[in-house]
């Protein structure tokens, strides 16, 4: 059965790395875009998004639909600068967030740490007035969300010690595209896939994490714990992509992300053996492409 290109409907992972601290040659932690009939989304808002989104060739001012995961800095830390600057950039339309509960209380503290410029702004330039141009909508499980041609389904997964973290589906232009969000292995994320032309799985590299921990400096044995309780190792998001049986899978998140002596290869060879689909290893700027069976 032939594939076709749907142009208009892709992923990309603007933000690879797992964690909010960047170093030298590191990736930027996580965000993606993706484009669902050119319906564009964003998917968390870690440090780097609003220069992913442009290099990605999308126009600031078009910003309309913003999901987070949950609330770990490196997928909300820049939400309020994207907006911003969205608004610096020609922003004149309302923008929905859905997001777990806290995240309206950033949101109100990051307008008060900038009100001396957005009030300038408003006065000097005639902007809008930028609070009233934000929505925002709690992320729950209860049941879909409908918005026009898209459907959105949440589900819990486990990342502790948060409890309001979820995995995402997005229907929409004949495709169905997962985000696993930060978890621990959960087989049952392989029910809420099925079928899914794409998942999009967090990923930890087993052979890479005693260096890891060595590396950061300034935490103890909680963050060991942290990482094995609360992430997924690459294989075992492997089992969950060819229990779901979907189309492709994307390892995103990844931990470790920057370290140059663990490449790509060691990646794919965590796969072997779980996952024999296609697999793109995420990298920042990568586009995925959409493509259904003619």
């Amino acid at each position: 059965m032939k594939k076709i290109l749907d142009t208009d409907s892709f992923v990309a992972l603007l933000g690879t790395k797992g964690g909010p601290a960047i170093r030298t040659g590191s990736t930027n932690p996580t965000s993606s875009l993706l484009v669902l009939g050119g319906r564009k989304i964003v998917v968390d808002c870690g440090l780097g998004v609003t220069r992913g989104l442009v290099d990605q060739g999308m126009a600031l001012k078009d910003l309309g639909l913003i999901f987070i995961t949950h609330m770990h800095s490196d997928h909300y830390l820049e939400l309020g600068p994207l907006i911003h600057t969205a608004w610096t950039a020609g922003l004149a339309t309302p923008v929905t967030v859905h997001a777990p509960n806290g995240i309206e209380e950033y949101w109100k503290h990051f307008l008060l740490s900038m009100k001396a410029d957005i009030e300038l702004r408003i006065e000097d330039e005639g902007r809008p007035d930028l609070s009233a141009l934000v929505i925002f909508e709690t992320l729950n499980e209860d049941e879909a969300l409908r918005l026009d041609d898209l459907t959105v389904t949440a589900t819990r997964n486990e990342h502790p010690p948060l409890v309001d973290t979820f995995a995402l589906r997005f229907a929409g232009n004949g495709f169905d595209v997962v985000f696993s969000g930060d978890t621990a292995y959960l087989p049952m994320l392989a029910d809420f896939a099925e079928g899914a032309d794409l998942l999009i799985h967090e990923a930890m590299l087993e052979d890479a994490l005693e260096e890891l921990f060595k590396r950061v400096g300034n935490g103890d044995d909680r963050l060991k714990t942290h990482l094995l309780r609360s992430h997924t190792m690459a294989r075992d998001a492997g089992k969950i992509a060819t229990q779901a049986r979907v189309g492709a899978l994307a390892l995103h998140h990844l931990i470790p992300s920057d370290d140059p002596n663990f490449t790509e290869n060691d990646w794919v060879a965590a796969m072997n053996g779980h996952w024999d689909g296609p697999l793109h290893v995420g990298k920042d700027g990568m586009r995925i492409p959409l493509t259904r069976a003619s």
